[in-house]
């Protein structure tokens, strides 16, 4: 065995239980999603510090918490979800008043619920689990109104662009605005916005380094209600939905259900079908301590996976047994979201992957 690989192993094995805990606080791993926090919380409004205006409160809240983490709307009306929203206040870990700095100061609660808790009452109820490792999505609306047509951004619209983000928020999908800088004004404009023009709203998004892209475009008429278009497109695949909404509100919250919806198809996972064995995975090209590290670092910061355990060692190769919450199809679609484990030869049984820098 050339005297590099020998030199890995036996770094690996003498150092795990020494540096490994400090290396995982420092070691970066490039992907295409983000970890979302505060998945488990929610800020709903109250008319005052009651208890039993506190006791609905922490019901909504509670429902908002099923959404984003399930991903689906439709998990509020399943029977066991319906049971445990009366006592919701009995599962708040803290929450907290807070006072808008509106000209009416409106009063409303922050709650976080136990995340152990969510995740039992989903399974419970059959329901899918939406990890927090989530793509983000880069969004570019036009908005005609009066017969003028502008970008939404922080800086022309800005009450339109905080509540557009802030309707990701509650879904719990990170979403961001382009820059609107010189660079963005150079390779687009409010016509092609309009017109979604995709190949040149996907040459103007390169730059952000996302897969995932919503394209907007929303007339308010006479009557005050917002009609208009939404198109999603992610890697090959194109959404397109028409919206019609009595308020900004309901059109933006179409958009970003589309968006949520979709996303939750793709990467949520039936907790009921946990295996009770674990996943084998394999990973080509770790020449380094600190790759190994950053990899079992990463896959741990997964819900889905508690443990990655390094069974062989072989040159470059490393063998991981997961402790996991579900098989190795279902972490496939996560555990891909790593821009730098590139698949090779994955199965029903095996993960199998290419470590890339």
């Amino acid at each position: 065995m050339p005297r590099r690989y020998v030199l890995l192993e036996n770094a690996v094995r003498k150092c795990l239980t020494i540096l490994f805990p400090l290396m995982l606080l420092a070691l970066p791993v490039a992907v295409y999603a983000e970890i979302v926090r505060g998945l488990h919380a929610a800020t709903v409004p109250v008319v005052n510090q009651s208890a039993e205006a506190l006791a609905g409160a922490a019901s909504d809240a509670l429902g908002q918490v099923v959404v984003k983490v399930s991903g689906s709307v439709d998990a509020l009306q399943h029977p066991v979800v319906q049971e445990a929203l009366p006592e919701a206040r009995s599962h708040v870990q803290q929450y907290a008043y807070v006072r808008d700095e509106g000209p009416e100061a409106a009063l409303s609660a922050r709650f976080e619920f136990d995340s152990s808790y969510v995740n039992r009452l989903l399974g419970e109820a059959g329901l899918s689990l939406w990890t927090a490792n989530r793509p983000p999505v880069l969004v570019w609306m036009a908005l005609e109104q009066q017969g003028d047509r502008q970008l939404v951004n922080a800086l022309e619209t800005p009450e339109l662009a905080r509540q557009l983000l802030q309707e990701f928020d509650r879904r719990g999908v990170p979403a961001r605005l382009p820059l609107f800088d010189l660079r963005d004004a150079t390779a687009t404009d409010v016509s092609d916005v309009w017109a979604q023009h995709l190949p040149t709203i996907l040459a103007a998004s390169a730059r952000y380094d996302v897969n995932d892209i919503l394209v907007g475009r929303v007339v308010v008429v006479s009557s005050g209600s917002w009609a208009g278009e939404w198109s999603y497109i992610t890697g090959p695949d194109r959404l397109d939905r028409s919206g019609n909404a009595p308020s900004a509100t309901g059109f933006l919250q179409e958009g970003v259900n589309l968006v949520a919806e979709s996303m939750a198809s793709r990467y949520a996972v039936a907790l009921s079908d946990a295996p009770e064995t674990g996943v084998r995975m394999v990973v080509n090209g770790v020449h380094e301590f600190a790759d190994y590290a950053a990899i079992v670092n990463w896959l741990e910061s997964l819900e889905l996976i508690s443990h990655a355990n390094v069974q062989r060692i072989d040159r470059d190769r490393i063998e991981l047994g997961l402790d996991a919450a579900a098989g190795a199809d279902q972490l496939r679609t996560i555990i891909e979201l790593n821009e730098r484990l590139q698949p090779i030869a994955n199965t029903s049984a095996e993960l199998v992957y290419q470590w890339t820098n």
